[in-house]
């Protein structure tokens, strides 16, 4: 979500090890759809060598690439069976819910105006029982809708604030909690996740604000907008209503919490992206939070898969896994405060090291490349 976000006083990139460059222009095609404008030449023996390439993005489940591997007789009579009768439950059971809280939703909105600023359209600042029927709402139907997809329990753990990794730290002299939650970005489900552990407030397409059902639940969120065709300025006004609304939020324990994904794309899970500044340009300290997704059979992230494909496979798949790890809150020094580059890179640095996550740097434009050769080695092979 937070890739609608332009970053402020970007610096050339470096080419990483792989020659790849991601100072690259933004590019808004659909991720899962070759280009004739991307010329890419591949064979079934260069496989290999786009793995290691795109690491950050190849599946290794027994799904296989983008989800269109072969799969053994065991596996195939598992996915027919679950097709006709876990598949559908859930779906079911996932729409109802959808459908009760955007009722929810609707009632708690009745004769109720949005906040309407800068472009944006929310409910964000609701207060009294309206706002705590939709958080508590909100927060245990994510949780249900979560069980439905097959994920019955959850580990979550938090490290000590005295922990090792607190040791070098100063001890903070302001006062006030976390302004926004930082996270990696996994899968869709990950919004699911963090509506059920907090309800934040996420960036998102101004498109989304216009869908059926899941409009309205948005801005009963508090989502930021961002409209993809914008120009520069029109993205440096999004970052100034997120920054506002980050500082908001360290100063009012009251006031919505914002959620950012700052590697802007999905991985597979193992791989840490590099961040962009907007999150912390806002000066105030973040709550770090990692999520894991393990798996045996079928992988829950969102890489290299369609989304349709991605969500019957998930739905089919009987017991998914999910860890959390949540990280004491980073309070940043007053260099990483002038700086926020450095303190983007030093929060990376931190979730990767707890988190064991590989850090890589490569980004979104590598990833469309990575899915439009995928898409050539298809249809060749």
């Amino acid at each position: 979500m937070e890739s609608e976000m332009k970053e402020h006083n970007s610096k050339p990139a470096k080419p990483n090890g792989n020659g790849n460059n991601t100072n690259t222009i933004r590019d808004d095609r659909p991720l899962l759809k070759s280009d004739s404008t991307v010329s890419v030449s591949v064979s079934c023996d260069s496989l290999q060598e786009m793995e290691k390439k795109y690491a950050a993005y190849v599946r290794r489940d027994v799904y296989g690439t983008m989800g269109r591997g072969d799969l053994s007789v065991k596996e195939k009579l598992l996915l027919c069976f679950a097709l006709v009768t876990l598949f559908p439950i859930r779906v079911i059971l996932a729409t109802t819910i959808l459908f009760f809280y955007y009722f929810i939703c609707r009632v708690c909105t009745l004769f109720y105006a949005p906040n309407s600023d800068d472009d944006q359209e929310d409910y964000a600042h609701i207060s009294g029982w309206r706002r705590c029927v939709i958080v508590a709402c909100g927060r245990g139907l994510s949780r249900a809708m979560l069980f439905i997809f097959g994920f019955y329990w959850i580990v979550d753990s938090s490290l000590d604030h005295n922990s090792a990794i607190q040791e070098d730290k100063h001890q903070p002299e302001e006062i006030g909690g976390p302004g926004v939650i930082i996270s990696n970005h996994v899968s869709y489900l990950d919004i699911l996740y963090h509506m059920s552990s907090s309800f934040p407030s996420f960036v998102a397409k101004k498109s989304v604000s216009k869908l059926p059902f899941v409009g309205l639940i948005s801005k009963c969120l508090g989502c930021v907008y961002v409209q993809r065709e914008s120009k520069s300025s029109d993205s440096k006004g999004v970052s100034a209503v997120v920054t506002e609304r980050i500082k908001e939020a360290h100063q009012n324990k009251s006031a919505p919490q914002m959620m950012l994904f700052p590697e802007g794309t999905t991985t597979n899970g193992d791989f840490l992206l590099p961040f962009k500044t907007g999150g912390f340009l806002a000066q105030a300290p973040v709550l770090p939070v990692i999520l894991k997704y393990h798996y045996q059979r079928f992988s829950p992230a969102w890489d290299s898969i369609s989304g349709v494909r991605h969500v019957i496979f998930l739905l089919c798949q009987f017991v998914n896994y999910m860890e959390v790890i949540r990280l004491p809150v980073y309070y940043p020094s007053q260099q990483e405060k002038d700086d926020p580059k450095l303190y983007a890179n030093n929060v990376r640095r931190l979730m990767a090291s707890e988190g064991n996550l590989v850090l890589s740097d490569i980004g979104l434009a590598e990833k469309r490349i990575y899915h439009a050769a995928l898409n050539g080695l298809l249809s060749q092979c």
